[in-house]
Parts: C-alpha cells; structure tokens; sequence
C-alpha cells in the first residue's frame, strides 16, 4: 500500500471519532466508510512482468485510444477511480527526463486530456528504443506524484510514481513496436503487453 493512503484513512477515521463523539454515531459512518475507501484506493499490488522483448501498460485501466502519431503511436489509458493508480515504467532503461506541465482538469477520458491536462512527462531509453508516457490528471485527481528523476534506471514494471484518483496514462511507442491491445481492452500495469519490439 502506498503510505498516503495510511495518512489519508488516519485523518478521515480521526474525524469520523469526532463527529461520532460531537454528536451521534451513525454521522461518523460516512467518514469511515471513505476511511476504508482511501485503504482500497491506495493499494499497490506486486506484479509479475512477462519476459521478452516487451512495452507494458504504466498504468491499470481502460484503454480508450490508439493513435498515430509523430511517427509512432500513442496508446491512452483512462484510471477510473476503482482502478490501482500506481505508475509503472513501460520498458527498463534510463530515464532520460522528468517535464512537470500545468494544465486543466478536463474528465481522463476525453481526447483533449492529453494535451491540455496538468500532467508529468517521462521519457526512458533503453535497448535502442525512446518510450515517453504521461501521467494525466483528470477532473478529480489534482496532485501527480513521481518518485523518480531524469538520471535514474528503471526495470521493466518498475514502480515510478502515482495519480491521486481518476487519471489518464498516454505512452508513445516508436514504429519499431508492434502494438498489441486494441481500444476497449483493460489493462494491468507492468503485467499487461502493450506492444512487441520487432527490430
């Protein structure tokens, strides 16, 4: 579990005795229940990434475009707010840099998220390949959260940072990379191919 979920269902739990011990019991319920919900939020599953020459999705979620672009293509996942928001790194490498853009809080799933969203951009290197991925915010996430900088290596899967709540994940593939989801699939991040390195 990621510790901002500890610190959030703490608060939520403290107030929830509060308003419990202010007035009646039952007015704590609704505080308890986000406790709880910020527990689930918040979790962090280990994963099992495959092996061979693969892309996998930095993100859980719905895969809701698949797109050309700048000579390679984009393939956008939409977090709802069920999803795991933890980040993984799509390939193992170097991360070369680390660009924090503000932007809007337009609805994840809309095209325009991912361009005119707040979001942080990464991009590693690593086996002869560029791969850039985005963590987007979305209506209600309003912090991103990256725990790694440009200079550091990463592994395929490797846990990289956060999005509080429902987001958005975009990751460029260069043509070297066979895409291997179609929209509409869900996803697992770093268990779940993206796409297969043909040269």
């Amino acid at each position: 579990m990621v510790v901002d979920g500890i610190y959030y269902a703490l608060g939520l739990t403290a107030g929830g005795l509060l308003v419990s011990y202010l007035s009646r019991p039952v007015y704590g319920l609704p505080l308890f229940i986000l406790a709880l919900f910020c527990l689930y939020f918040f979790r962090d599953p280990d994963r099992v990434t495959p092996e061979g020459p693969y892309a996998v999705s930095p993100a859980d979620g719905k895969v809701v475009a698949i797109r050309k672009e700048n000579g390679g293509t984009r393939i956008s996942i939409f977090l709802n707010v069920f999803d795991v928001h933890v980040n993984r790194s799509p390939i193992a490498g170097r991360i070369t840099s680390v660009e924090y853009h503000k932007g809007k809080f337009l609805v994840a799933s809309k095209e325009q998220a991912s361009m005119e969203n707040e979001m942080n951009t990464i991009t590693v290197e690593g086996g002869g390949s560029k791969v850039v991925f985005k963590q987007i915010a979305g209506l209600i996430a309003r912090r991103i959260v990256c725990w790694k900088k440009a200079g550091d290596n990463v592994g395929l899967g490797e846990r990289v940072g956060l999005i509080k709540f429902g987001s958005r994940a975009d990751i460029w593939l260069g043509p070297e990379w066979t895409i291997a989801v179609r929209p509409g699939e869900r996803v697992q991040g770093a268990s779940s191919i993206l796409a297969r390195k043909e040269h």
